[in-house]
């Protein structure tokens, strides 16, 4: 009986077969099973042999890998089901304007571009468009695609082809800001929101976002929130050098443990990173077979193309797929990559016409791939062009269709697709095919060009090749009734964003109304003394009033990663319960307590675990929920406010870009509050972060009436007025009195960013400064006010500032205005209206970097110049009081009364002497070094 290859490409090549007859037997054996008592009895006695192996210290395979050809065999591959030859003339036409598109925007600028990747990927693309990938419809919001960033030309071609994106966008690639308008270098659904749906060129995000927007869907469909969204299938692209970000492999786990068979991963195995191979002393493909599989998912391998079969069926000894498995991926670039011109032809520059090119080629493969006398002889039959010719999977309809179709159909696994392909496949010339610098390849020289139309029979006549014109076919053509007529059969067109919004219902003003009541400490117990609130548990205990509004209650995503118990939300967990796809099967160990942690299929929370870039994912897939599928939902993220922007700050700008939209919660915030936990978690720089996203509103509350107004209308902004926007909120783990909400008077304060708060005049009062506060530090500037009246006579005014970012966003957008309009009556900012009629210096401090408070100073003058004097927490933080912190710090009572005392001086409104004197009456220390340097 002939041997099997695929069984005998398992072995080492330094492994002989000591008695052939004996292993023929084995395998006769095993196949008569098979046959007569099917693959599930033939995999217990191979488990069986394992086990023996195993208990007499043979050493056995751990089942991670499989050889190193198809998964799919030819006798498992289905019928394709299209028409191949005007999907191949479809292709072309893809390709070329897709070319083209990159090549005349570099014909007078430097824009850059990518050719290399959609050529390597196209036939992937262009199967999933013919036939899988299903676009929107009134009824089903179609399929979700992350598509390869770096492929975008691909996809912007192929809408052009459908009449969806005219020529004018794509001579204005790369140049968005040109008359008509262009196209985004990479998918930016921010830059163009109804064709991107999710930005994904910033490496291993795409794949993270695809999994728990997978799972997402799965959440959506058992809570009830959508009828459709449980049949969308994720679809991610991805290539084989991205899977060394940390990112793009490290939530594998979770979409096999939660069986996400609505999840498929395309990884295009070009075998090519941006600099070089990207396993070159390996095997890339058998490299992730084995982390997939080890996880859980199911893999699907297509390595070779169709001119293989014949081969791989005649090799009747195994030798061929020995062959394949002992070549490392640096070979194999170099039988595509390695230049076939001679060294005078290279100092020369000349180009080889493509028949010239595949012969030189196909020798060197028959001299160095099939290397001996039996390799050689079992491609005698063949040309040497007919070598060069031999396809890498990935540009195989027929095997992308069947591995597709398989992936498709799989059931509890997600499946990822490795695809072997080649960077730069078939752009002609050489610095094209296969080498280091192909992904940098952003113009092809004329006979490159004629070459690629040559290739692809694109008719352009010879005097046009200089200009690369675009090129369609007419509308009445086979090609362009066929593409529209398999995009009408799958539902619609892809890549298109849904541009629709349907409003939610105001949440009812009762449920918020909790907050504004006094709240305030007490003795109780044998507890002693206790505070009133932390502003996180306001926030839990608005929660639970949320849950109950009619309108949203149902929409609300809360997203904790492993910290519930400290932001005080165990009750949260007992009252919705959290998100498992699989339920409860076990017993919690507080079963029937308050805060019993309840587990459910239609729970409520996400619990993600110590995964901060995980429920960021879940984050994007809520917030964006609201277009791709129709459904509201608000996401709430609550965190270590240190562990957000600083950790997943690529996530965060994704989100912006995805236009995502609901309430990131920065927890135990501030540099001095989240006493005793030291530098690494405390957070003295976050809103400076948020200030680097367009579209962040971030707020940092002092009270539980002003989260509760933020949230409100934040609420309202972004899921009635259609605002798109989303809010960053710190909040602290200090418990201290909650002051009852002055009046409806302040609401437009709190949500612009600044309102006054309290007025002290003592009766000889000689000077005033206006003090500003926010967050936790606000009462330090309240006790600081008590002492600049009562020890040295002086008026003060203080101001909760809940937004510094929300006041400059204002005031730059006044200062424009009045620049640009230098006609019409200067306006005001609205931090201007608030301060300017008020007197003396301004002291403002914070439990946050100077550098914030400071962002205001160039729009606060008076006659005596710049007004502002900040106070902050530069440097590093440490384990400490939280009393000994912010006078480390220099931001409590004592700090902002010198401050208010030295800025009056410098106005010369006051003597110097009683800043010296009241520096050694409050016990600041002048010789202790700056804290940022220590």
């Amino acid at each position: 009986m002939l041997a099997n290859p695929e069984t005998l490409s398992n072995l080492s090549p330094v492994h002989s077969d000591a008695d052939p007859q004996e292993t023929a037997e084995w395998r006769d054996a095993l196949e008569a099973i098979i046959k007569h008592a099917g693959p599930e009895r033939a995999q217990f006695l191979l488990d069986t042999l394992n086990q023996i192996a195993s208990k007499s210290g043979v050493k056995t395979a751990t089942g991670r890998h499989t050889p190193y050809v198809n998964t799919i065999s030819v006798e498992d591959q289905p019928q394709y089901p299209g028409d191949r030859d005007l999907e191949r003339k479809i292709k072309n036409a893809v390709r070329w304007n897709a070319m083209a598109m990159v090549q005349r925007a570099n014909k007078g600028t430097n824009v850059g571009g990518h050719i290399s990747t959609f050529a390597s990927s196209a036939t992937l693309y262009e199967v999933g468009w013919n036939h899988f990938f299903r676009g929107p419809t009134e009824t089903s919001p179609g399929d979700v695609i992350f598509y390869q960033g770096h492929a975008s030309p691909g996809p912007y071609s192929r809408a052009f082809l459908e009449g969806r994106l005219p020529e004018q966008k794509l001579n204005n690639f790369r140049r968005e800001l040109a008359d008509g308008g262009g196209l985004s270098s990479y998918p930016h659904p921010w830059l163009m929101p109804d064709f991107w749906q999710f930005p994904t060129v910033s490496m291993g995000l795409g794949p993270i976002m695809s999994i728990y927007h997978a799972r997402f869907n799965r959440y959506l469909r058992d809570r009830g929130l959508s009828t459709t969204a449980g049949d969308t299938r994720i679809w991610a692209f991805l290539g084989d050098g991205e899977c060394d970000e940390p990112e793009s492999l490290g939530c594998i786990s979770l979409a096999a443990r939660d069986k996400l068979d609505n999840l498929t991963w395309v990884i295009n195995c070009n075998l090519q990173r941006l600099d070089g191979p990207v396993r070159g002393n390996g095997k890339i493909i058998q490299e992730l077979e084995g982390i997939f599989r080890g996880a859980g998912w199911n893999v699907i391998k297509v390595i070779w193309g169709s001119e293989w079969d014949a081969l791989l069926k005649s090799d009747h000894t195994g030798a061929l797929a020995r062959r394949m498995a002992e070549v490392v991926d640096g070979e194999y670039q170099e039988f595509v990559g390695k230049d076939m011109r001679t060294k005078q032809e290279v100092a020369d520059k000349m180009f080889l016409p493509y028949e010239e090119h595949g012969k030189r080629r196909g020798t060197f493969i028959r001299e160095n791939f099939f290397n001996t006398p039996e390799l050689k002889a079992m491609v005698s039959h063949l040309t040497d062009e007919q070598l060069a010719r031999l396809k890498r999977g990935g540009h195989d309809p027929a095997k992308v269709y069947a591995a597709y179709k398989s992936a498709t159909e799989h059931k509890g696994q997600p499946t990822v697709v490795l695809v072997k392909t080649v960077k730069g496949y078939e752009i002609p010339g050489e610095g094209g095919v296969g080498k280091n610098t192909t992904h940098q390849k952003k113009s092809l020289g004329v006979d490159q060009v004629r070459g690629f139309r040559d290739r692809f029979k694109i008719p352009v006549p010879d005097d046009k090749i200089d200009e690369c014109p675009f090129w369609v076919p007419p509308a009445d053509s086979p090609e362009i009734k066929y593409l529209h007529d398999r995009r009408k059969a799958l539902g619609g067109y892809t890549p298109s964003r849904n541009m629709k919004f349907t409003p939610c219902k105001a949440p009812a003003r009762e449920h918020f109304a909790g907050l504004y009541v006094e709240r305030k400490g007490g003795t109780g117990g044998g507890d002693g003394e206790t505070k009133g609130q932390s502003t996180t548990l306001a926030w839990v205990s608005l929660m639970l009033q949320l849950f109950k509004d009619e309108g949203v209650g149902k929409l609300l995503v809360p997203i904790v990663p492993d910290e519930g118990q400290t932001f005080g939300m165990p009750p949260l967990y007992n009252k919705v319960g959290m998100y498992n796809t699989a339920g409860q099967i076990y017993r919690p160990v507080d079963k029937g307590m308050l805060t019993e942690y309840r587990e459910s299929t239609s729970g409520q929370i996400f619990q993600e675990g110590i995964n901060e870039a995980g429920a960021m994912a879940d984050f994007i897939a809520a917030g964006t929920a609201y277009s791709t599928y129709g459904v509201n939902t608000i996401p709430f993220y609550i965190y270590y406010s240190m562990f957000g922007f600083q950790r997943v700050g690529d996530l965060i700008w994704a989100a912006a870009d995805s236009r995502c939209r609901g309430f990131l919660l920065g927890a135990t915030a501030g540099r001095t509050t989240i006493n005793g936990e030291g530098l690494q978690h405390e957070d003295g720089h976050s809103h400076l972060a948020a200030m680097t996203v367009p579209t962040c509103r971030a707020y940092d509350p002092a009270f539980a009436y002003e989260l509760s107004v933020i949230i409100e209308d934040g609420i309202n902004a972004m899921y009635v007025r259609n605002e798109e926007c989303f809010y960053y909120l710190t909040i602290y783990n200090e418990s201290y009195d909650m002051p009852a909400m002055p009046g409806e008077q302040v609401r437009e304060g709190i949500v612009r960013g600044i309102y006054k708060y309290k007025t002290v005049t003592p009766s000889n009062a000689k000077h005033e400064v206006q003090l500003l506060g926010s967050g936790v530090i606000l009462n330090d500037v309240l006790r600081a006010q008590g002492i600049l009246a009562e020890k040295y006579g002086i008026a003060s005014n203080v101001y909760s500032v809940t937004s510094y970012q929300m006041l400059r966003k204002d005031a730059i957008e006044v200062e424009r205005k009045n620049r640009l309009t230098p006609d019409q009556p200067a306006g005001k900012s609205y931090v201007q209206q608030v301060l300017d009629g008020t007197k003396g210096p301004i002291v403002a401090s914070s439990d946050y970097m100077r550098v914030l408070s400071d962002s205001l100073s160039p729009f606060l003058k008076d006659a005596k110049g710049p007004r502002l004097l900040s106070l902050g927490t530069e440097g590093f933080g440490r384990s400490e009081t939280r009393k000994n912190l912010r006078r480390f710090f220099e931001v409590d009572a004592e700090s902002v009364v010198i401050a208010a005392l030295s800025s009056l001086a410098d106005r010369d409104e006051l003597d110097r002497k009683v800043v010296k004197q009241a520096i050694a009456d409050l016990g600041v220390d002048p010789t202790k070094p700056a804290p940022w340097t220590v």
